[in-house]
């Protein structure tokens, strides 16, 4: 069973969200609290996977984001936003967020990327991934000669990240053990100077190894450590 935090200061919101998740055979909401709360009750609860509002008013976001991603054995945090240009959007980014969701997500597509997030998997919501990759490179993201460090098989494994596998999806489609795929992705991160996952399925989206328009009912994803197929950092 999945376990989702679901962090914002709007009740109605925060309502309809859990009741949309909870009708799911393998997803629980165990809490969903304003942001004053979170941290409190994410060691309380223990959440796999936290939907955390990137503007809140009396408790900013990216602070959240980094007291959660603090904690001893933190949760997955994908940030959720209204507005698709949202300029909070690159921070969380840096600060080490899993993923980005519009709030008008539909039902079927939330579902869906919270089980990318809990297998190890980061999620772009189409409507927002053109900011993450803008926000990414403004801040200095990694230029494409460090692409062309990577070897063949580094590039298909950064592919395939970029398309929301897991390590053990990676593996099984590249004839490797999961094992063997974490290696990969941690000497890509190393390669390209990312902090993680997330970033690097950004620079793959903007340099063209995946569409930005594609899969997984509009949830991009690259895997992201801390999960059953992504153990780690990486």
């Amino acid at each position: 069973m999945i376990r989702v935090m679901v962090v914002d200061d709007e009740k109605l919101l925060r309502a309809g969200i859990r009741s949309i998740l909870e009708a799911e055979p393998d997803i629980e909401v165990p809490v969903a609290c304003e942001g004053v709360r979170a941290v409190e009750l994410a060691v309380a609860h223990r959440p796999d996977v936290v939907l955390l509002d990137i503007r809140m008013p009396e408790v900013d976001g990216l602070s959240v984001l980094g007291s959660l991603l603090a904690l001893p054995e933190p949760p997955v945090v994908a940030m959720l936003t209204t507005f698709s240009g949202d300029e909070h959007i690159a921070p969380a980014l840096r600060a080490g967020a899993a993923g980005f969701l519009v709030k008008d997500t539909v039902p079927d597509e939330l579902a869906s990327a919270v089980r990318i997030l809990a297998a190890g998997g980061t999620v772009l919501s189409p409507a927002v991934a053109n900011s993450v990759v803008d926000g990414y490179l403004r801040a200095g993201g990694a230029p494409p000669a460090r692409l062309a460090s990577l070897t063949d098989r580094e590039r298909a494994v950064l592919t395939l990240l970029a398309r929301g596998k897991s390590n053990a999806e990676i593996g099984a489609a590249l004839l490797m053990g999961a094992a063997t795929a974490k290696d990969h992705v941690s000497a890509i991160l190393a390669k390209l100077g990312a902090a993680n996952r997330v970033q690097a399925a950004v620079l793959a989206h903007h340099h063209g190894l995946v569409r930005l328009d594609g899969e997984r009912g509009g949830a991009h994803g690259g895997a992201r450590g801390g999960r059953p197929d992504a153990a780690g950092p990486a």
